[in-house]
């Protein structure tokens, strides 16, 4: 049986839509323009920080406003759940796999409070054996030393991760673990431009491409 770790944001759910609410909230309350959903998407990848940075570049806000808004994004981001919408047969998926006695693990860049809130609004905890966060270790993803936390769960390979995106692409190339790419996710790249073992668009087709 396989070790499969997972990517969250754009892999097994779109998050965007309630990471956009929560921004324009906050720029409202700054009298700035709103950011649309493709905005919100593109920012999306390289953790919470990396987020409000590219947000007040957007809206050219000085960097000073880059710490209150972190901070007043985090006081928001655990009930930032209502809006996220979960990938078409994902549920169906995560039970088959489990059933069959592959291990799951989880490896995102969302802090570890709010991928928790989130995972316990979809009643997703269930399918995880190992949940590793962007702050649970002091780097996270391309940094290879998350995913490889997130593979020590016990059991025994092949090792395989599921993820969308370019830092999903990098993170498993310098894992030395080989990537199934989910396609529908927020990757700007060109398919054929990103390493990666098979890639899928329909969970659905995800337990056949399991190496034995």
């Amino acid at each position: 049986m396989a070790r499969i770790v997972f990517d969250l944001d754009g892999t097994l759910v779109d998050s965007a839509p309630d990471l956009q609410s929560v921004a324009n909230d906050l720029l409202a309350a700054r009298n700035t323009a709103p950011i649309t959903l493709d905005q919100a998407r593109a920012f999306m990848g390289m953790g919470i920080k990396v987020f409000v940075a590219r947000l007040c570049a957007a809206r050219n806000l000085p960097e000073t406003e880059q710490a209150p808004l972190l901070a007043d994004f985090m006081a928001r981001y655990e009930q930032a759940v209502t809006l996220t919408l979960v990938y078409p047969h994902v549920a169906e998926t995560l039970a088959a796999l489990q059933a069959a006695g592959h291990r799951l693990g989880l490896c995102t860049n969302k802090p570890m409070q709010p991928a928790l809130a989130l995972l316990r609004h979809l009643n997703f905890a269930q399918y995880f054996t190992k949940v590793i966060a962007g702050d649970s270790l002091p780097s996270h993803k391309p940094d290879p030393a998350p995913l490889l936390a997130a593979f020590d769960m016990g059991g025994t390979g092949p090792d395989i991760y599921v993820g969308d995106s370019e830092v999903d692409a990098e993170t498993a190339r310098r894992a030395g673990v080989p990537l199934l790419l989910f396609t529908e996710g927020y990757r700007n790249t060109p398919l054929a431009d990103l390493p990666h073992l098979a890639a899928f668009s329909d969970f659905r087709q995800l337990a056949g491409l399991i190496p034995a």
